[in-house]
């Protein structure tokens, strides 16, 4: 007589799970192929110029040095005052354009780079144009259209691969429908984890491409490997772009668990007979109220009812929290501290949403940072062309494996 022990054996249990696991994994597999066969070649398209982007601004450089490259005079040089580069800014831009962000200058060769949206015919048809000025003598090196608002051909380069990037070139759709793209690859990925787990503990396997292999069997590790060590930085750089495209959205879910207080709630309040208290001026009063570090981006009020925001890295304070960016908005009448955004300031929904661009453009990390998301999106195209093969090639596997079972079959009949 069986004992009911025997009949079940750890090993019988073992088996079962396993059984469980696989029936589990070829529901995933359906999932990540389909993900993969309808989203992978936008993958592809974002992470290469998502690649690009990365560096867009040392690109912008190496392609338009007249524009936004300088000679420093001397190692004591000092720039001019703020205000008197922002009125160089002034004259640069056409009639009716307004200045709004402003790079500042990271190294002694760089230029003030000003982004100013001038209204056009009709809604919708407005450009955002670049002003470049010379933070020495204050005189404008350059002027170019980034955005156009009639054409994408009228982009610059590097505008033009923005748009393709976030939009698909479709405006605002294009920005909805590459969100939830997004969303869609955040799935991909995680499928793409769930099938790469080795369940019988072969890790080995996993982690490495086999020597001496099929040109079939490099196709699939290259495909598992790649897809394993860019899974973090792919999974960071899909959920934020997902917030960039569908912030509304994303902000509603991290509310589900943690406050988010809105960047733009504080305003100016619009004094009669006051005029702006100036670029410089703000900056002296944000300086004196926190510590700011370098300098890295600055925005101008857009409305009587805008603030400046003057945001700078570094600095001991921050340290600590890995993100160092912080950015103080100031009142353009009174010049007032109305709001200081920074890791150690806010709620926790607060921080995550903070994190989102560091997070997106690398700038978190510094240049380990950047170029661990430069390498992320020369994965996608690669993850995108091995897993295309690999269908095809258990297409083929299935397709020759039916022409078997029927020659068999037909074997069988003759007489």
């Amino acid at each position: 007589m069986v004992s009911i022990a025997h009949r079940h054996s750890p090993e019988d249990f073992g088996a079962a799970r396993l059984a469980r696991l696989k029936a589990r994994r070829r529901v995933w597999l359906q999932v990540h192929l389909w993900l993969g066969l309808t989203a992978g070649a936008v993958l592809a398209l974002i992470g290469l110029t998502g690649s690009v982007l990365v560096f867009w601004q040392e690109l912008d450089a190496w392609l338009s040095p007249g524009q936004f490259r300088v000679s420093a005079p001397a190692e004591s040089a000092s720039y001019r005052p703020l205000d008197e580069i922002v009125a160089a800014a002034r004259t640069g831009a056409p009639p009716g354009a307004e200045p709004g962000f402003v790079y500042y200058p990271e190294g002694p060769e760089d230029v003030f780079t000003f982004f100013f949206d001038k209204p056009g015919a009709t809604v919708g048809e407005s450009d955002t144009l670049n002003v470049s000025v010379n933070p020495y003598t204050a005189r404008v090196t350059g002027t170019r259209v980034f955005y156009s608002g009639t054409s994408y051909f009228d982009n610059c380069l590097m505008g033009f691969i923005f748009k393709l990037h976030y939009a698909l070139l479709w405006k605002e759709g294009g920005v909805v429908l590459v969100g939830g793209i997004g969303v869609l690859l955040v799935v991909s990925v995680l499928s793409g984890l769930i099938l790469w787990w080795p369940l019988t503990g072969q890790w080995l396997n996993a982690l490495t491409i086999k020597r001496r292999a099929s040109a079939e069997r490099f196709n699939f590790d290259l495909h598992k490997t790649f897809g394993f060590y860019s899974t973090l930085v792919l999974l960071a750089v899909l959920v934020s772009g997902v917030y960039m495209n569908l912030p509304e959205q994303v902000v509603w879910l991290v509310e589900r668990v943690s406050k988010v207080n809105p960047l733009d709630e504080f305003h100016s309040t619009v004094l009669t007979g006051s005029t702006p208290i100036g670029l410089g001026r703000a900056v002296e009063n944000a300086r004196a109220s926190y510590p700011l570090g370098r300098l890295r981006f600055l925005n101008l009020p857009s409305s009587p009812e805008g603030v400046y925001q003057i945001c700078g890295q570094g600095g001991d304070e921050l340290a600590r929290y890995v993100l160092d960016t912080r950015c103080v908005s100031i009142d353009q009448y009174t010049g007032a501290v109305l709001q200081v955004t920074d890791p150690a300031h806010g709620s926790g929904g607060d921080v995550f949403i903070q994190w989102q661009w560091p997070l997106h453009s690398g700038q978190a990390f510094g240049m380990t940072g950047r170029l661990l998301v430069f390498a992320s999106g020369l994965a996608c195209p690669v993850l995108f062309v091995t897993g295309i093969i690999r269908w095809r090639q258990k297409k083929r596997a299935a397709r020759a494996g039916i022409e078997r079972r029927q020659t068999r079959q037909a074997a069988g009949a003759m007489p």
